[in-house]
């Protein structure tokens, strides 16, 4: 690849940083945008495509991979150049820029850097009794519902992946059963209610602790407190168990940092120079993790980064109505 210019470099293609590129155009900046992953979109690409979204202003409800389609094609307008399967390794300040080298070896030389990168890199938490299940009938994620439609899913977890997977694959699936280690859930509050009210079963208090079949999975083992263990017929099954972050290189970079996110101010400054960060990468009292929460920061970033590249510009553009 030949080496960038650019104004603004946004690392993390996920919907906040979708939205900061459309932004950047918007206030007439180059941008490009890299990302570790393959495709646009970030997590919601990755892990849940077919997710009914419901906290996004404007949308009473939209799936995941429909707001990832929507957000390109408004980012498109900004003419970005894509940095893809790619991860920044280094950031070098110079004196009116900064230089971020790719693991592929290219540089780009921006007046200024967005990280929007989420939780950074993330790779799922094993299941313990799945270990040589993979491709086998055990998947970690469901990015397509199709597969599952006839089959008896046994679905482990307690977070809200859990608890959306469980609720979708209902009407299509023979079965589903949800087994979870505690009696208590991390999802929210509706969605297991809604759960509860449909035929999944669930099982608390139990951990999965054997998956038996030939070349493909047959049956899924539960222990139960205080019970005799269960044998769930099961042709497939969902490792639900959250995922392990690490922001990679960027923890070598000098940012300040708190429990794995990075702290910036009110205009979504970090503590280095010409260096922005929006999304859930970020901390800061008060903060809620919303892809809401995130459109805003990518505005906010972008119009203050823009003042840094042009110290003449106002931070507040104007209304995009008002051209």
């Amino acid at each position: 690849m030949d080496d960038v210019t650019t104004d603004l470099l946004i690392i993390g293609a996920g919907p906040t940083g979708l939205f900061s590129a459309y932004y950047a155009g918007f206030r007439g900046l180059s941008v490009a945008v890299v990302d570790s992953l393959p495709e646009l979109g970030g997590q919601i690409t990755a892990m849940y495509p077919e997710k009914a979204i419901l906290d996004v202003a404007g949308f009473p409800s939209v799936k995941g991979r429909d707001l990832v389609e929507g957000l390109v094609a408004q980012a498109a307008t900004a003419d970005p150049t894509y940095l893809l399967d790619r991860t920044a390794t280094t950031l070098e300040h110079g004196e009116d820029h900064v230089v971020v080298t790719l693991d592929d070896g290219t540089t780009v030389t921006a007046g200024a850097v967005l990280i929007t990168s989420g939780i950074g890199k993330f790779s799922p938490r094993p299941l313990p009794a799945g270990d040589g299940w993979v491709g086998r009938g055990m998947e970690f994620f469901v990015p397509s519902f199709a597969p599952y439609a006839g089959k008896d899913v046994v679905v482990v977890g307690g977070g809200d992946s859990a608890f959306d997977w469980a609720q979708h694959l209902e009407p299509i699936a023979a079965s589903v059963t949800l087994v979870h280690r505690r009696d208590a859930f991390r999802a929210h509050e509706r969605t297991v209610a809604a759960v509860r009210d449909s035929s999944v079963e669930i099982i608390t208090n139990a951990q999965v602790t054997e998956l038996r079949g030939d070349s493909h999975l047959e049956e899924v083992v539960v222990s139960v407190d205080g019970e005799e263990p269960r044998v769930l017929k099961a042709q497939a099954l969902v490792a639900a168990l959250g995922f392990i972050a690490d922001l990679g290189a960027i923890q070598q970079w000098g940012l300040e940092t708190q429990k794995r996110h990075v702290v910036v101010d009110s205009a979504m400054r970090t503590n280095l120079a010409r260096v922005f960060a929006a999304g859930d990468i970020t901390d800061y009292p008060g903060k809620v993790r919303l892809i809401a929460v995130g459109f805003g920061e990518a505005a906010t970033a972008v119009n203050n980064a823009a003042v840094v590249l042009d110290p003449s510009a106002h931070v507040f553009p104007g209304h995009s109505s008002e051209g």
